[in-house]
């Protein structure tokens, strides 16, 4: 009866314990986490008026092995980046214009994104309990769907944002969340906490 998934008050499941770390080691995990989120980036198929790409695997995971305060700092880096000129963005994109497109909803829906399911890790839904760790992704992959279709809506109508921007992406999100779960899984080998007990 104590095993509540969201009852812990401090994170139960951190593999890379960022938030015991010094700030140098947290800094450097936002530079390479925000190099991983380039990464996914490349990884697209063309299509109109979003691309599918491996964005959201990369923003769920990050989420989930930095926590929610972390994570979403080095989500929100990454789309500074891609602000500013460098090209991070889908397929090597930059600028500020992507923010206002088609686009824009899903990419202010990734710090949001990654939030949700760090703040579900910490919580128990993580590598330790996969099934759990895939519906947090799941929850993820839905919440950016959902407020980029939102944003999608404004610009090209209910009907047609649901058509182009959310159904085309779903099959694609349950896959990647099995993915970020199993990822997840990888990293829950070691089963002990910070001060060696089982957690």
């Amino acid at each position: 009866m104590t095993d509540i998934a969201f009852s812990p008050s401090k994170p139960s499941f951190s593999p890379l314990r960022l938030q015991t770390r010094p700030l140098g080691w947290q800094v450097g995990a936002v530079v390479l986490g925000t190099l991983f989120l380039a990464l996914s980036s490349y990884i697209e198929v063309p299509m109109v008026p979003v691309p599918v790409t491996m964005q959201t695997f990369a923003v769920t995971l990050i989420g989930a092995l930095y926590g929610w305060r972390l994570g979403a700092i080095t989500i929100a880096a990454w789309l500074v980046e891609g602000a500013v000129g460098f090209p991070v963005l889908a397929g090597g994109a930059a600028g500020v214009a992507h923010f206002v497109g088609p686009t824009g909803g899903y990419l202010f829906a990734f710090p949001v994104t990654g939030a949700l399911v760090g703040w579900l890790a910490e919580r128990g839904w993580n590598g330790n309990k996969v099934v759990l760790a895939f519906a947090a992704m799941v929850l993820g992959n839905l919440a950016c769907l959902v407020l980029g279709t939102a944003w999608l809506a404004v610009m090209i109508g209910l009907e047609q944002a649901i058509t182009f921007g959310f159904l085309p992406f779903l099959v694609g999100g349950l896959l990647k969340s099995a993915l970020g779960a199993a990822t997840l899984k990888l990293f829950s080998g070691n089963k002990t906490g910070p001060a060696g007990k089982a957690s």
